[in-house]
């Protein structure tokens, strides 16, 4: 039910149909046809948020982060980099926007929490821990109904609304643990209750529309069930509900990154797997070139923009946890390399 005075409108459905949604039974004499009012939740309608550039969502922000997703290794190597530059002196924690999506929301979301070092500690041991595990590097054993969402997806050569309704609907269809399994491993992960920082955005698509969708602080939901909805792969994790909205990947959108919501700041850092892969076909909803062009387009907005990512990423081993150690060493190495640069773009 919607908070009180949060109230911007209604709906009217059948008496009948409201009775039963409230669990409570309708007035005897009253005509199933008839029509009552149902509220509306504002924050709902909120969360939707169209991929603009021209909008210049970051405008009036001076330092701005982007990460994006891309399973267990890059998670860990994220972690490692980031975590490498703030000991040597570039001051991430005070971006004032960042942007999560997929398994970089997570991270976000540890960021935003100062728990990095934590998280760096933990995430050393990540294939000894289950809950991580389960979140990052889930089971290879899948039912029909997850195969047929998870090959929709990746198959997936466009973002049209109707591809990524598909795939919304297939992902609703699979049979995947369930959703508060999910936010379960990604509590574990986040530790933090509520919404940390009001720097964080976390992208999430709704599976019915296709819509994009950035949750923030206003939103009225927790950092956990946001990261748990954006990191929700079709087919592999259970879409999450959010408000009146059940959603999926925040990937599933043409964007691994939503670089637009930075747009107008005066730099961001673009954390990404595709500054370091040159992707050869479209895949997943994302064309070749898109990181590409969304630094164009930040560059365009007056953003100066700075890319990372993996120098060294074996596709095949993105989601295996013996690759862990591996990337840590990796990430912390490039943020020794990049290090002095980083603070001068990041920190003046």
């Amino acid at each position: 039910m919607p908070v009180s005075g949060r109230i911007s409108g209604c709906i009217r459905v059948p008496a009948a149909i409201a009775s039963s949604a409230m669990d409570t039974p309708a007035p005897e004499a009253a005509d199933p046809q008839a029509l009552v009012a149902v509220e509306l939740d504002p924050a709902n309608g909120a969360l939707a948020k169209p991929i603009s550039f021209d909008a210049r969502y970051g405008e009036g922000a001076g330092r701005t982060l982007v990460l994006g997703g891309g399973g267990v290794y890059f998670v860990a190597w994220q972690v490692a980099y980031l975590n490498g530059l703030i000991k040597r002196g570039v001051e991430l924690e005070q971006a004032e926007i960042i942007v999560g999506t997929s398994a970089g929301s997570v991270v976000a979301s540890i960021l935003s929490n100062r728990g990095l070092a934590r998280f760096a500690k933990q995430v050393n041991w990540i294939a000894k821990v289950p809950a991580l595990v389960g979140l990052l590097a889930p089971a290879s054993d899948f039912y029909p109904s997850q195969i047929r969402a998870i090959d929709m997806f990746r198959a997936a050569d466009n973002n049209r609304p109707e591809t990524i309704q598909a795939i919304g609907h297939a992902a609703l269809a699979a049979h995947t643990p369930t959703a508060a399994e999910m936010r379960r491993s990604t509590g574990f992960a986040i530790a933090a209750r509520g919404w940390s920082s009001p720097a964080l955005q976390i992208t999430t698509v709704d599976t019915y529309t296709g819509e994009r969708l950035v949750v923030t602080q206003k939103s009225g939901v927790s950092s956990v069930r946001a990261a748990a909805a954006s990191s929700a792969v079709p087919g592999i994790f259970s879409p999450q509900p959010i408000h009146d909205r059940w959603c999926m990947d925040g990937g599933v959108s043409g964007s691994g990154t939503h670089c637009d919501l930075v747009a107008g700041s005066g730099r961001a850092l673009v954390i990404s797997l595709g500054a370091a892969l040159k992707q050869e076909v479209a895949t997943m909803t994302i064309q070749p070139g898109n990181l590409t062009n969304e630094l164009t387009e930040l560059h365009r907005t007056g953003t100066k923009a700075f890319a990372r990512g993996p120098s060294k990423v074996d596709m095949a081993r993105l989601m295996d946890p013996s690759a862990v150690p591996e990337a840590i060493a990796l990430g912390d190495e490039q943020a020794a390399n990049d290090a002095v640069e980083m603070a001068a773009f990041w920190n003046s």
